[in-house]
């Protein structure tokens, strides 16, 4: 084995266990995410924000490439009910930004171009661990592109970078409930910036 192809073996291996480390260090003590305080949330995103990035981005989707960049939407992640109870992060791209900051309940109209991105952790209670979920895309289309989602484009993103497979009503059904926001569920108003 040459020098060169030793220290590029231990250099892939090296990267190989900080990532299984990362993943593995990120223990929780708790079995329901609903009990996760603010300071164990924080601990948790820490431990797994880059590894979040780093396998959203492995695949080079534009948006799971430049989501970072874009205004996040809240001052930490927080669990919702819905996307399988998971912590939420959801940042917001420039075109969506300033109207999505609002965080108006009744007549939103978010302008074309918008699109939202929303991180996600997993709680696994058997293992106590969180792991990095999905990251989950809203596009805004042009008008009466997509009549059957109110013009909007749902899209996911792996946590190893590939794109699911996402059925448009499955997740458009659950934002039928948020109509008078134009399909958008905010984050809890305790983490929404400006609160």
């Amino acid at each position: 084995m040459t020098i060169r192809t030793f220290v590029a073996a231990a250099t892939t291996a090296t990267a190989l266990m900080a990532t299984a480390a990362s993943a593995a260090d990120c223990a929780v003590d708790v079995e329901d995410p609903f009990d996760l305080e603010a300071a164990q949330i924080n601990e948790i995103y820490d431990c797994l924000k880059d590894a979040m990035a780093e396998g959203y981005a492995k695949e080079g989707d534009e948006v799971a490439s430049s989501f970072r960049s874009w205004t996040v939407t809240s001052t930490r992640p927080a669990v919702a009910g819905a996307h399988g109870n998971r912590l939420l992060q959801t940042f917001a791209n420039d075109i969506s930004a300033e109207q999505y900051l609002k965080f108006v309940e009744e007549g939103v109209k978010m302008p074309v171009g918008s699109v939202l991105a929303k991180e996600s952790i997993t709680i696994s209670k058997k293992k106590k661990q969180a792991r990095v979920g999905p990251l989950f895309i809203m596009t805004k289309m042009e008008d009466g592109a997509i009549p059957e989602t109110a013009d909007w484009l749902y899209a996911g993103i792996q946590p190893n970078g590939k794109v699911m497979k996402i059925k448009q009503s499955f997740c458009h059904d659950c934002h039928a409930s948020y109509a008078d926001q134009d399909m958008l569920a905010y984050p809890l108003e305790e983490v929404r910036v400006g609160n």
